[in-house]
């Protein structure tokens, strides 16, 4: 699994032009089993996407065809984690993993 920070490296104003292109981009990823859950961080300087993909590969690519990474609009740190405990609602996303 993978952890994907953004942090944005344009003002909020600028940002929020692009937030309806972002949300198309989410909700297709969301459609193709890309990802599992995403959100502002608090405050809002950025992101967090959790994606359930085994190709980090493929998760950068993804990442390319992002708005905010197309635009310019914010850096993005992909951490690959190995999930050990979970809840057991989210079985579902672990079982892939293995």
């Amino acid at each position: 699994m993978f952890i994907v920070l953004l942090t944005y490296r344009k003002p909020l104003e600028v940002v929020d032009e692009y937030l309806s292109e972002h949300a198309i981009f989410l909700n297709e990823c969301y459609q193709k089993n890309y990802f599992v859950v995403s959100g502002r961080k608090n405050p809002r300087t950025g992101g967090v996407i959790v994606s359930q993909l085994k190709d980090r590969n493929q998760l950068e690519d993804i990442i390319k065809q992002a708005p905010f990474y197309i635009n310019q609009l914010a850096d993005y740190e992909v951490i690959d984690f190995i999930p050990t405990k979970h809840h057991p609602d989210f079985s579902g996303f672990i079982a892939s993993q293995h």
